[in-house]
């Protein structure tokens, strides 16, 4: 079983890259691997609750992420200095199962992966 990273570090709406990411996250879930999800950069705008896309015509998120858990996803991860970055704390996330760490903890994460998939 291999261990693969996905990081989202981009904003929910504007560009494909978000959806993308999970798209690919909920298709590799179907392989039984050991899969990780990580947010950072503009990524942890995904997290907020309350958003409204249906003006500009895309489906809202939120319900997306809050299932991950659902196929098998439990091991997601923040980086904290990019909540920081943007004045967001943890009790702004929608997910209540997500791990915050920091940029040593995000490397050495990063270092244990046999496979990495950046959007």
């Amino acid at each position: 079983m291999k261990k693969i990273l996905f990081i989202s570090r981009h904003a929910p709406y504007g560009n494909s890259y978000a959806r993308e990411a999970l798209d690919a996250l909920l298709a590799a879930s179907a392989y039984d691997q050991n899969l990780s999800l990580l947010f950072m950069d503009d990524g942890v705008f995904q997290l907020l609750p309350n958003q409204n896309p249906t003006f500009i015509h895309q489906k809202n998120m939120a319900a997306s992420l809050q299932a991950l858990e659902l196929y098998g996803i439990e091991n997601i991860y923040c980086l904290s200095s990019s909540l920081i970055e943007r004045g967001l704390n943890q009790t702004d996330l929608i997910l209540e199962n997500i791990k915050l760490i920091d940029t040593i903890t995000t490397n050495s994460l990063i270092s244990q992966q046999d496979q990495l998939i950046s959007f």
